[in-house]
């Protein structure tokens, strides 16, 4: 698949496939991603697999030789927040936009198979914590961002939805938890809204850096809930986790400054949201598995 004038000849990772399924934009990708490597001078080389569940990423090199990654998002997955965000961070905690239009964006090349994930658990989240504290920076001025109370606002609509694959009482909380918390927002940061350790890889100006952000604007708090749900796995494991649990949002609030209840509150509402929306879309062990932690807390 080499060079830009190459036909290419590939199946679209399964991992995208079965997340959008019998989807249009999917048929379209050898073509489509031909057409634009030869817009912008770019010589292919491969496509990233397993990649991920709503882009494609393909490996190339630009006209001046250095390496770089192309992404490419299907049109109900709008781009234009994405773009904003990097553009506005411009590589500080963040992988660099190098260009792209449309629903094409070019980045510079990270080392994928190397997350903040590969590293023992300690480790990893003081990493992923550093990181993520340079993403929280004030967004620009006229910005179009969505708010977290406009995000958590259509959530808690498809929750009412599927609230029959959670306990009721569970749910409450969760739903308690987000207007309490909304009542009085103590900031108003740019976040980069999924974050997570798998979200952080490798790169060579800086060690780690944060990739696929869906950004909105709120607190700190809110962007850590979804980190302090990483390798929930290994905490059900043991015969302690409900305890390691709260140890671990008491520890990651206190690392970063934020209020540990704000945690909580947010790590609950976005496990219940997690969970009942993993189980409504066939990934019940899964769901199980983040309403389990949810219960905990």
């Amino acid at each position: 698949m080499k060079g830009n004038n190459a036909r290419m000849d590939f199946e679209p990772p399964q991992r995208l496939v079965r997340a959008l399924g019998d989807d249009e934009w999917i048929g379209q990708l050898p073509k489509l991603v031909e057409e634009t490597a030869a817009r912008g001078g770019l010589e292919i080389e491969r496509v990233l697999a397993p990649g991920g569940r709503s882009s494609l990423i393909v490996l190339v090199r630009r006209q001046d030789g250095t390496a770089a990654a192309l992404k490419l998002v299907p049109p109900s997955a709008a781009p234009e927040p994405e773009r904003a965000a990097l553009a506005h961070w411009n590589g500080f905690g963040a992988v660099r936009l190098l260009g792209g239009s449309g629903g094409a964006l070019l980045l510079e090349r990270l080392h994928p198979e190397l997350s903040v994930r590969s590293l023992p658990e300690a480790k990893a989240l003081l990493e992923a914590a550093g990181t993520a504290r340079r993403l929280w920076v004030e967004p620009p001025s006229g910005h179009a961002f969505e708010t977290v109370a406009e995000r958590t606002a259509r959530q808690v609509s498809a929750l009412s939805d599927r609230a029959g694959t959670a306990p009721q009482a569970l749910v409450d909380d969760a739903l308690a938890a987000r207007e309490e918390l909304l009542a009085h927002c103590p900031e108003s940061l740019l976040l980069h809204g999924n974050f997570r350790q798998s979200k952080v890889l490798a790169g060579d100006r800086t060690p780690w850096l944060a990739v696929g952000p869906e950004p909105l604007v709120g607190e700190r708090a809110y962007d850590l809930a979804r980190l302090a749900r990483d390798r929930v796995e290994d905490l059900i494991a043991t015969t302690s986790g409900a305890s390691a649990a709260r140890r671990r949002v008491n520890r990651l609030a206190d690392s970063l400054d934020v209020d540990r209840e704000r945690l909580r509150g947010w790590t609950l509402f976005r496990a219940v949201e997690s969970g009942t929306r993993a189980i409504a879309e066939g990934r019940r062990a899964e769901g199980e598995v983040s309403l389990e932690f949810a219960g905990w807390l």
